[in-house]
């Protein structure tokens, strides 16, 4: 009997152990199969360590790579706003163009109204060294056409300036046709520099013509506040010639508050400005002392979409 109830007990655990087993078994199984149910990108995120995410460039100057890419769309001849200027504010003038970004503007203003001189001042000396290198390509592609052929430029969503054939402009072989009808080679007449506006002192012994500061205001005022921007309004009067020209394209209040974030610095200065985009005429007329202004905007067509802002052109 003792033997009997011993080998009853063997069998009992026997099938205990294996019942464990199959438990362990099975769990395993039910372990591996939710493994495999998992969708791959999970498992593969599981494997791989999740790569940094490449930190977003900030431009807190408004000093974009491709600005004129996204203003120049690839079926339009030139800058609409070009349309809207004066040939007599420039022709064989003297003239400065502030915030001048990769140039592009500054050159085809030279290039199409015959500036006796135009210098182009930007913050950022990476937007200087793209302007530089954009009159070069420039003149090499006038010096390369073929005699009589009809030369224009274009820019590219990558803020490179491209030739064509289908519309004239004044120069020919890298030159240009200043007021008094002297033939200028274009790197005589145009010209950049690195250059804080509000504050540098280098400028301070020039005068000139014609003035321009094109979507330029807002980050000036950003940055530097109220008295930034009456620094510059102020600077810009000294500068200008009796007579001279000022042309202003302020960019909207609403264009500030999609900014105003780019830097802790906007941010500062968006809560505490109270001189609006809307009280800069007032200003410059009234406190800063230009005689007239002219609205040019009722002129402007085919401007890419937000960027239908105002341009006001003042006498001093």
């Amino acid at each position: 009997m003792g033997q009997d109830k011993d080998d009853l007990k063997k069998k009992r655990k026997s099938r205990s152990k294996e019942k464990s087993v199959e438990l362990v078994v099975a769990e395993k199984g039910e372990i591996a199969n939710e493994e495999n149910q998992k969708p791959k990108q999970q498992q593969q995120a599981n494997q791989n360590p999740k790569k940094k995410k490449k930190k977003q460039e900030s431009f807190p100057f408004g000093n974009y790579k491709n600005y004129y890419g996204y203003r120049i769309s690839n079926d339009m001849d030139e800058d609409p706003r070009l349309k809207v200027l004066k040939k007599e504010w420039f022709l064989g003038k003297d003239c400065l163009d502030i915030g001048c970004n990769s140039g592009v503007m500054t050159i085809h203003i030279a290039s199409k109204f015959g500036c006796r001189s135009i210098l182009g001042v930007d913050i950022d000396s990476s937007r200087v060294g793209d302007a530089q290198w954009h009159l070069r390509n420039f003149v090499r592609k006038q010096n390369h056409a073929k005699p009589g052929e009809k030369i224009s430029t274009s820019v590219a969503a990558d803020g490179v300036v491209h030739g064509s054939e289908e519309q004239s402009i004044s120069l020919s072989n890298g030159e240009a046709k200043t007021g008094s009808g002297e033939t200028k080679d274009l790197f005589q007449i145009v010209s950049f520099q690195k250059e804080n506006f509000v504050h540098t002192r280098n400028l301070d012994e020039n005068r000139y013509d014609t003035i321009l500061c094109l979507s330029v205001t807002k980050w000036i005022h950003l940055n530097w506040g109220d008295d930034g921007l009456i620094t510059l309004f102020s600077k810009i009067w000294r500068l200008l010639n009796p007579g001279g020209i000022f042309v202003m394209e302020p960019q909207p209040w609403k264009s500030y508050e999609k900014n105003r974030r780019v830097s802790e610095t906007t941010a500062m200065h968006h809560r505490t400005i109270v001189l609006r985009p809307e009280h800069f005429q007032e200003i410059l007329l009234d406190k800063i002392g230009f005689r007239t202004v002219e609205d040019l905007t009722s002129s402007l067509s085919g401007v890419s979409k937000g960027f239908d802002r105002q341009i006001l052109a003042f006498q001093k």
